[in-house]
């Protein structure tokens, strides 16, 4: 196993997950949809701000405490939900879940997790919310919710930005599927990372889909399954729909997915909790605005009546910083710890969220903001 230690920032994580994982598991997390024009550019829009650092402040322990959603955290970090990670190192999910429970930080599970609602719900931090894939069988989606309804998840958070599956070129190039097929490439792929595949299978094989068993009223595996649930996504789904979902879940509910003004404007209007900026990672519209610039409009429209999150390019800790300093509540951390996971397991995952937090502390330290209140929109230069 690689000494995640030796990795100084998240795109050291990102090599040493790549020297360890196939081709083909590695693309599938890596990779964005056709061109992977967003997935480049929700990166570049946090390289295009720029910040005017203030002197002369104490920042001898910056205060990275805040609140996201209405409750604590111990930084301006979200777990965002990633599924299949499993197939990258076993029990990814609740190795990343119980990162986030020493650190204080929310922690979202993904529909398609290889870790069951109630496993993290059991070994994850109390803020701790559900990603919801609205599926076509509604019954079965019922279940989910009640499942996370009774298991004290804090928050649903209903996807919406996958009316259909992206192009994901990569994997046709790698032949990717879900299952992962067993052709002669892939077991050939497997034999040149003996590390991973040595565990894999000592671990029982590929893990299960556990939260979608029994889809579709069959008794198959979750593994089985998850395709055809990456199929049943209900294009369908539609604003009144998502006034029923608000007014049947009593918890918060966040929407995810989301990159208008005019919808954020509409979705505060129906009362939900939070906007959560997203184009899903660059994953699904090639070509969709990135998360960041898409995010601060919202957060001038919104952002004074409702929490305000976002994802995609998060890579460095002053990130976060100038997030904030836009307006977002915190950012929400996907691909950063997978290949922390990916490159070390759970030592991986929390040295990704380690590189991020010391980032963002000396940011605060370099521009002279003594807490997490103090970044304003003032800190950043005009564009």
């Amino acid at each position: 196993m690689a000494d995640v230690t030796r990795a100084y920032s998240i795109a050291d994580l990102r090599r040493l997950a790549e020297r360890r994982l196939p081709r083909a598991i590695f693309d599938f997390f890596d990779g964005g949809a056709e061109d992977e024009v967003t997935l480049r550019d929700n990166r570049a829009a946090f390289e295009r701000v720029r910040i005017v650092p203030r002197v002369l402040a104490d920042v001898r322990a910056p205060d990275l405490a805040c609140e996201i959603l209405g409750g604590p955290s111990k930084m301006p970090f979200v777990i965002a939900p990633t599924g299949a990670i499993g197939i990258a190192w076993p029990g990814a999910d609740l190795a990343i879940a119980r990162t986030a429970r020493a650190l204080g930080i929310p922690y979202t599970l993904s529909t398609n997790a290889t870790a069951s609602i109630e496993d993290v719900a059991r070994e994850g931090p109390d803020r701790r919310w559900f990603q919801l894939y609205v599926l076509r069988d509604r019954a079965f989606v019922e279940k989910l919710i009640a499942r996370a309804e009774a298991a004290g998840y804090e928050a649903l958070v209903p996807t919406v930005d996958l009316a259909t599956g992206g192009k994901r070129e990569r994997d046709f190039r790698n032949g990717f599927t879900i299952p992962p097929s067993l052709k002669l490439r892939h077991v050939l792929a497997g034999a040149l990372r003996p590390a991973w595949a040595w565990q894999i299978l000592m671990n029982g094989g590929l893990p299960d889909f556990v939260n979608v068993r029994g889809y579709g009223g069959t008794d198959a595996r979750g593994l089985k399954l998850a395709s055809s649930v990456g199929r049943d996504i209900d294009p369908g789904f539609c604003w009144d729909d998502l006034a029923r979902l608000r007014e049947r879940w009593k918890g918060k509910l966040v929407v995810k997915g989301v990159s208008s003004v005019n919808d954020a404007e509409r979705l505060v209007s129906m009362g939900v909790d939070g906007v959560w900026v997203s184009n899903h990672g660059g994953r699904q519209l090639d070509g969709a605005i990135a998360s960041l610039d898409a995010m601060a409009s919202i957060a001038r429209a919104v952002g004074t009546r409702t929490a305000v999150l976002m994802d995609g390019g998060v890579r460095r800790g002053i990130d976060a910083l100038k997030a904030r300093a836009l307006g977002a509540q915190a950012v929400a951390v996907g691909r950063a710890t997978l290949y922390g996971v990916g490159a070390g397991g759970e030592a991986g995952a929390r040295h990704a969220l380690a590189i991020l937090t010391s980032e963002l502390v000396r940011a605060m330290q370099l521009s002279g903001m003594r807490s997490i209140g103090e970044i304003t929109p003032d800190l950043l230069a005009r564009r």
